[in-house]
């Protein structure tokens, strides 16, 4: 029934949850139109985890170390009998990590992360639009217990511009002409994001 019941496999995933990838971390970004088509690098200063330098990720204090927990021997979860049957629950004790740390480190508390401030350079790819999500590899938190960095999502919001609005590739906008430019034709300078363009009018627009 232990078998059964996925014993084997709880055990050897308990052993190995302790070093566990870290959290993927979103932050928004507000950008012009004109940074967006061309793309920019910019800073992003934030607070994330980072493992805690006193302890190494630990959570034990200087010096000391944790030890297996004697509850569940390191497995991180129990098991009880119940009829015929044979149960299996998250150990109380070590909470699943089969370990326990009696001297927890002063600086994170035990938890082997603190918060801190950083700052990320990230390059933002031309043609970004509302919405889109610029993925940076391994700059999200810290992950527990030393285990590898998440990622870094920036969400990218445009501002409104005064001039252009935005369908898909294409940027649009008005230009006001008047009745006898729009029946004989005329050339009309436009406003573009490069500077400005001569635009040919066909008669009869």
């Amino acid at each position: 029934f232990d078998s059964f019941f996925g014993g084997q496999t709880a055990r050897r995933h308990a052993a190995s949850s302790r070093s566990e990838r870290g959290r993927d971390f979103k932050v928004p970004l507000t950008i012009d139109l004109e940074e967006a088509a061309s793309g920019k690098q910019v800073e992003l200063s934030l607070t994330r985890l980072e493992t805690c330098e006193d302890c190494g990720g630990s959570g034990a204090k200087a010096g000391s170390q944790p030890r297996t927990c004697p509850d569940c021997q390191g497995h991180g979860v129990v098991f009880f009998r119940r009829g015929f049957f044979s149960l299996q629950t998250t150990c109380s004790r070590c909470g699943g990590q089969g370990v326990v740390i009696d001297s927890p480190c002063p600086t994170c508390a035990g938890r082997g992360r603190v918060n801190e401030r950083c700052t990320v350079k990230v390059r933002i790819p031309p043609g970004v639009d509302e919405g889109s999500l610029v993925r940076v590899p391994g700059q999200g938190e810290a992950g527990p217990h030393g285990g590898p960095r998440g990622d870094l999502y920036v969400e990218i919001h445009l501002r409104e511009h005064p001039i252009f609005h935005r369908e898909g590739d294409d940027l649009m906008c008005d230009v006001p002409i008047s009745f006898a430019q729009a029946a004989l034709g005329d050339e009309v300078t436009i406003p573009t994001l490069d500077g400005e363009e001569k635009l040919r009018i066909p008669a009869g627009t």
